[in-house]
């Protein structure tokens, strides 16, 4: 299984952007703000340097560390002595869980938010944007998902099966499409949709700390983080940060790399919750105290 991963995944990745590219290019549901040629070739030229140096940092990948862990009697399930079929599919909620905690996290703590903002300075909200993440992000999201497997015992099928819904999901889920409101509605009982993903990726603060969800929507209802639409509606709300707004920033490749390491970072980003009706020309990084 372990061999076959990195063809599974691939496969998986290649088919969903190419689905969802179609579906942008028939139905797109914004007009994009910046050239799409331009943040395509810069958005997946990061996927391949994360890719390389993903290989090169972690040659064991997430489902090796769960072989590791059951080879070794590490965690939860691999001591519990639950059915297979149980383990699974609890491993691949309880790892869902994590990722939205963890996404959170990179939301609330200022050091990990530098890192993550680079995913939120994208001007423009499409399939790319969910494979758009800064290469030392992923590398401690890496850290904290083997974490998470060892504490779990998630087993490797769960590992895998997980790997690839997340990447699917990122993937819809910041596509620049829409569903049909009654569809939308009920999807987002069972999955996270475009337009709740939307929301989190707003300029305005209050609409950035919600939604954190990829796979499940659950969470964000149960911890009191969803928000159904945003404000200005899909149509004309505005995508990004403030303080990124020139495209050296967010739509090359260099500029976005230096993004964690520009500017102070000023309280907790998960605080600004509340809306203030500020003008565009206002500090970003302001505490609601």
């Amino acid at each position: 299984m372990t061999a076959h991963e990195p063809a599974l995944r691939l496969g998986a990745f290649l088919s969903i952007l190419g689905a969802m590219a179609l579906w942008e290019v028939l139905a797109p549901r914004r007009v994009l703000a910046v050239s799409k040629r331009v943040r395509w070739a810069n958005n997946l030229g990061l996927v391949v340097l994360n890719s390389v140096l993903l290989r090169l940092a972690f040659p064991l990948a997430g489902t090796g560390m769960a072989a590791l862990a059951s080879e070794r009697g590490w965690g939860l399930l691999n001591n519990l002595g639950a059915p297979y079929w149980v383990a699974v599919l609890a491993s691949i909620v309880a790892l869902d869980l994590a990722i939205y905690f963890q996404h959170v996290m990179f939301h609330a703590i200022p050091a990990l938010w530098r890192l993550h903002r680079m995913h939120h300075a994208d001007r423009d909200f499409d399939v790319t944007t969910g494979a758009r993440f800064h290469p030392l992000e992923i590398a401690l999201s890496m850290l904290i998902k083997f974490a998470a497997i060892v504490v779990i015992g998630a087993p490797a099928l769960a590992v895998m099966v997980f790997e690839v819904l997340l990447n699917a999901s990122a993937m819809f889920n910041h596509g620049n499409v829409g569903l049909p409101a009654s569809l939308d509605r009920a999807l987002r009982w069972l999955l996270v949709t475009p337009d709740m993903h939307r929301v989190h990726h707003s300029i305005e603060d209050d609409e950035t700390n919600s939604n954190f969800g990829f796979n499940l929507p659950w969470w964000d209802r149960i911890f009191g983080t969803y928000r159904d639409q945003p404000r200005a509606g899909h149509e004309r709300m505005v995508i990004g940060i403030r303080s990124f707004q020139d495209p050296k920033w967010c739509s090359w490749l260099p500029g976005m790399l230096a993004i964690p390491f520009r500017g102070r970072v000023e309280g907790y980003a998960i605080n600004r919750r509340s809306w203030k009706n500020s003008d565009a020309t206002a500090p970003i990084f302001q505490r609601d105290d």
